[in-house]
């Protein structure tokens, strides 16, 4: 289908005589008989188009055109135009301006001609295909990578909490505790940064929208930026409006908009430089704007940060770092909300402004009150069932839940893990997925299959965070997915909306 020729010439007998050149020449091809039908085999693939002067009604023009318009990076779709009058015709012009990747070939054209240059523009298609495929297993080796990096980084937090809870208030831990958690949360933020990249491009991210304020996000913001911030002595001011602004919109992907749009104002202003957040509402947007005292950007940096990999010029003295993919997920997740995110820059030495737009719900009925939860009831201990082919990490799991004063059991792989369903029923499973011998959705069906495990929390703790890994964590039968390393006070607060009465973690519900 990919490298067949659409012919579209839709009066006279040229249609048909050029199918019968090109199929006596064995180059498939199909000839299409109107725009409609030209669109329609357009979303199925094709090599080329070969089309004629006649042709360019505004119909036609607007089917290639639009298809133009909607390829992805990868794609050129090249268009073989044959004329009479060449680029002297005004819808020649008209068709070279809206389809770009356009041959003219003057009328009459011999077969020869005609052969040859479809078979030249085919094999530079076939390159198209290559880097398609290229960009495909990036995309999964990628996802693959970040999965592998997940693995050893939940075992080095759950770990260090283990110290941290057993030497309180001991300085050379502590001190050692908070550079760990440093580096693990930003190792987190670059493996989730790839993870993203593969996921756009594959179209296998999908927003989750609920009702957010605007408060919350920023507050999150500061407190992933401030440390950065502290340690080269840079001011973060924030202008915000008094009014309680209210977004329906993925929380964590808003964060991350800004977030990366602050943390790359961190990284490129001097020590004791400042930054400014202010926000506003215009005209039913919310507008977001970070200017920083940093190195500035020049007028062909504006045009191009915005581009996947593309890093601002460091300054004097300076290496790159980073993955230069940050302001190119907030620009494209900003797009996802219906917003946008745009720079500007009065040149080198100037320092930068990044504009973030997003739709505003203006009012929205305050959440009711949570309950209260179970820290009435600590006395039961919760029996709590931990499962991964990492021992490193079911043991320090492991440690973390009997320091909540549970009951722990552990298993290494899905059998193990449903033969313990079998002898003893736990209030709480926490369970990776990619085990050898039974995987760990296989395992969740298995176990979701006897008697009282309804009532059972399940847990499904993996490097794998695509949507389709989600959605598969469901369908097995498990309440929750998180994604390694995980915080353990995100298990405390799932435990604190599901448990039953009595079945509290010690000092945390």
């Amino acid at each position: 289908m990919e490298n067949r020729i659409l012919i579209y010439a839709p009066t006279g007998q040229d249609a048909a005589l050029a199918s019968k050149m090109l199929t006596l020449s064995k180059v498939d091809n199909m000839v299409v008989k109107n725009a409609s039908e030209l669109s329609e085999q357009l979303l199925a693939g094709a090599g080329a188009v070969l089309t004629v002067e006649e042709a360019l009604s505004p119909g036609g023009i607007k089917a290639l055109g639009d298809h133009v318009q909607r390829q992805p990076g990868w794609s050129d779709l090249p268009v073989m135009l044959l004329t009479h009058r060449g680029p002297d015709s005004p819808g020649v012009r008209r068709a070279i301006a809206a389809l770009g990747n356009v041959t003219l070939l003057e009328r009459p054209v011999r077969t020869l001609t005609l052969i040859t240059s479809l078979q030249s523009v085919l094999r530079a298609r076939a390159k198209q295909y290559q880097v398609r495929e290229t960009d495909r297993r990036k995309d999964e080796f990628l996802a693959s990578l970040g999965h592998e990096l997940r693995n050893p980084l939940a075992p080095i937090r759950t770990s260090m909490g283990v110290l941290t809870h057993l030497y309180p208030q001991q300085p050379p831990i502590t001190k050692v505790s908070e550079v760990i958690e440093r580096q693990v949360t930003h190792l987190t933020r670059l493996v989730g940064d790839l993870l993203d990249v593969a996921r756009i491009n594959s179209g296998k991210i999908e927003l989750q929208p609920t009702h957010v304020t605007f408060a919350a996000i920023i507050n999150h913001v500061v407190e992933l930026c401030a440390a950065a911030a502290a340690a080269k002595r840079i001011r973060i001011e924030l202008a915000l409006p008094h009014d309680d602004i209210r977004l329906f919109a993925d929380y964590a992907r808003v964060v991350q908009i800004v977030a990366n749009i602050v943390t790359n104002a961190v990284k490129f202003t001097p020590e004791d430089g400042h930054i400014r957040v202010h926000a506003q509402v215009v005209a039913g947007c919310l507008e977001i704007s970070v200017s920083d005292s940093g190195i500035g950007l020049d007028a062909a940096a504006v045009g191009r940060i915005f581009t996947m990999l593309e890093q601002s010029r460091p300054l004097s003295g300076q290496i790159r770092s980073g993955l230069g993919i940050g302001l190119s997920l907030s620009r494209q997740f900003a797009e996802m909300h219906g917003g946008s995110v745009h720079a500007r820059s009065d040149g080198p030495g100037k320092g930068s402004e990044f504009i973030v737009k997003l739709p505003v719900v203006s009012s929205v009925a305050a959440p009711g009150p949570r309950e209260a939860g179970l820290a009435d009831l600590a006395e039961y201990r919760p029996r709590v069932l931990v499962v991964d082919d990492n021992r490193d990490a079911a043991d320090s799991l492991q440690f973390m839940f009997e320091m909540e004063h549970c009951d722990v059991d552990t298993a290494y792989d899905g059998h193990a893990a449903v033969r313990a369903v079998e002898l003893s029923m736990p209030d709480m499973i926490v369970m990776d997925l990619g085990m050898p011998s039974m995987h760990g959705y296989e395992a969740a069906r298995r176990i979701r299959r006897h008697p009282g495990s309804q009532a059972v929390l399940m847990i499904a703790l993996t490097g794998w965070g695509q949507s389709d890994a989600r959605q598969r964590t469901i369908e097995a039968g498990f309440d929750h997915h998180l994604v390694k390393p995980v915080n353990f006070d995100e298990i405390r607060q799932l435990a604190s909306a599901r448990l039953p009465k009595g079945a509290a973690l010690r000092g945390a519900l």
